[in-house]
């Protein structure tokens, strides 16, 4: 039995929440976003929506959850928004944009230039003592994780120093080193 499946999803004030040809279609504030489903049913009933299965087949069982928590992110994304940020851990580590352009220098011989998705915004921030930090706002959490997994693989946090690109309040496993 599912539980997180079973709660009915809230529909905030100014968000507007469509079914029809088994496609979601989710408007707000922020965009819109729209998400395909199959194996359970959605219903929008006074301002929630209700996902259900018909059977406890393996298949609805695994797809109630799921499909009921996309729908909360999509609802979730177009009436607050979704960031994440990055933050750069390395003498001489730095980032910035010119628009929809992200500029990192990471230790490497070049610079590296990535074009982000124009429903990502993007902001790099650069205080002298701290480390650069790099936001993404947008309203798509799908697309804003995988940006963001993106960015932070061009250079992974290294357990003996730490340097690298990690998520602002991420937990990295240190080891000790060599002992002489």
């Amino acid at each position: 039995m599912s539980r997180i499946g079973n709660n009915p999803v809230a529909i905030p004030e100014g968000v507007t929440v469509e079914v029809k040809d088994n496609v979601i279609t989710v408007k707000g504030k922020l965009g819109e976003l729209t998400q395909s489903y199959d194996a359970v049913e959605v219903k929008v009933e006074d301002g929630n929506v209700l996902v259900a299965r018909s059977a406890d087949n393996k298949e609805q069982k695994s797809k109630h959850g799921l499909y009921r928590s996309l729908v909360n992110n999509m609802i979730e994304g177009v009436s607050k928004g979704w960031t994440k940020e990055l933050e750069l851990v390395g003498v001489g580590y730095r980032a910035t944009n010119q628009g929809q352009k992200l500029d990192l220098a990471l230790g490497f011989s070049h610079n590296i230039v990535m074009d982000i998705a124009p429903e990502v915004k993007i902001e790099t921030v650069s205080e002298k003592g701290k480390n650069p930090i790099v936001k993404l706002t947008s309203h798509d959490k799908q697309l804003v994780g995988q940006v963001a997994a993106k960015i932070r693989g061009f250079r992974k946090p290294e357990p003996y120093k730490g340097k690298g690109i990690k998520f602002v309040g991420e937990e990295l496993r240190r080891k000790a080193g060599k002992s002489a």
